[in-house]
């Protein structure tokens, strides 16, 4: 069977020369005799694989030495509670609601401090970024929050926001596909799963100088401090994702980099946005300046037909392209390792299928 082009926002594709390698390295990686997944992750064999993991990420998104890269568990939604028990000094967060996962860690830190909504577009079902009004941020907050790009809704900030005090932001959906200056942050967090690696693994990278401001009630594997003290290693970590995240990485690193792959990323999406906005059967959702090149949204605006639709195109070896439940429609999420020919299949079948709906109709 050949592999199919897989929408799906996460787990999401992964690129073929990783999984390969993978396969060829499954029950003996490098003449240990050992399957990477058995090794001690104390082992020195191991923490090659975990050093040379850290430093890829380091070298691709040009991390600066004042930064810790820390890989852990618990997803991003871990670190919803994460971020704030980390960071609060003074009591208190501003953050944007502009999608679910923005909404969500929210409501997790609310736990933890006192939390100022500075912005929503959720009135607006969240198709686009809201403007911050720079009277409503409070200078003494001990971070700005913001999700760059959401991956329900499909939008992403094309400008990041002015701020005063520490920007928090919450990567998991278009780290590394586009060049991101790592100073302009206090802390990035990003799970594995989209364009990373597998899930069971999400990346914090933080400024040192904002380390050892834990709450007392941080559980020991939440404390930022602690984990880069044991180089993330208090507990044992997800030590074969970290591997996959690796492969996948020195798959990056061969495209060309982040630079390199934010240039496919930007064809790609126009590729496909350019025919949503012809298209008289499809519609896109985001609106049109704040538009994902992840995260593609789209209907006909009737949800029978946006299920005949994604049934023939799983029929067609085009899988998940089913919407999210709270916006409905089709979403085709197209990370890094969807190869461009995946998103010219993708709308040549639209193409395709729209001339036999009007043909019938």
């Amino acid at each position: 069977m050949n592999r199919a082009y897989n929408f799906a926002a996460g787990p999401s594709m992964l690129p073929l020369s990783a999984l390969t390698a993978a396969a060829e390295e499954m029950t003996n990686f490098r003449g240990s005799g050992m399957s990477v997944m058995e090794m001690s992750h104390r082992s020195k064999i191991y923490l090659e694989i975990f050093d040379e993991t850290v430093a890829l990420l380091r070298e691709l998104m040009a991390i600066p030495d004042d930064y810790e890269v820390l890989l852990l568990q618990g997803g991003a939604t871990g670190q919803f509670a994460a971020v704030p028990l980390n960071l609060t000094v003074r009591g208190s967060a501003d953050y944007v609601d502009s999608g679910n996962f923005a909404a969500g860690a929210a409501k997790e830190a609310a736990k933890y401090t006192n939390v100022n909504i500075v912005a929503s577009s959720k009135a607006d079902n969240y198709t686009y970024i809201p403007t911050i009004d720079p009277e409503k941020l409070n200078p003494q907050a001990d971070y700005l929050y913001i999700t760059t790009n959401n991956t329900i809704f499909g939008t992403r900030y094309t400008r990041l926001p002015e701020a005063q005090v520490p920007l928090v932001a919450d990567m998991s959906s278009n780290i590394l596909s586009e060049v991101y200056d790592v100073t302009k942050f206090g802390a990035i967090i990003a799970g594995a799963q989209k364009n990373i690696g597998p899930a069971g693994v999400v990346v914090v990278i933080v400024r040192k100088d904002l380390l050892g401001n834990a709450q007392k009630i941080t559980p020991k594997i939440m404390n930022w401090q602690l984990m880069a003290e044991a180089n993330s290693m208090v507990n044992t970590p997800s030590t074969y994702p970290i591997y996959m995240a690796g492969l996948c990485l020195k798959w990056l690193k061969e495209q060309g980099g982040v630079a390199a792959i934010e240039k496919v990323n930007i064809e790609k999406a126009k590729l496909l946005y350019d025919y949503l906005d012809e298209s008289r059967l499809f519609h896109p959702v985001a609106q049109k300046e704040f538009r994902s090149r992840m995260n593609v949204t789209f209907n006909t605006g009737d949800p029978d037909k946006d299920a005949a639709f994604v049934k023939a195109a799983t029929g067609a070896g085009l899988l998940n392209l089913k919407g999210h439940r709270l916006v409905g429609g089709m979403r085709a999420s197209i990370y890094n390792a969807m190869p461009i020919e995946g998103v010219k299949a993708l709308v040549d079948f639209m193409k395709q299928y729209e001339a036999e709906v009007a043909h019938h109709v």
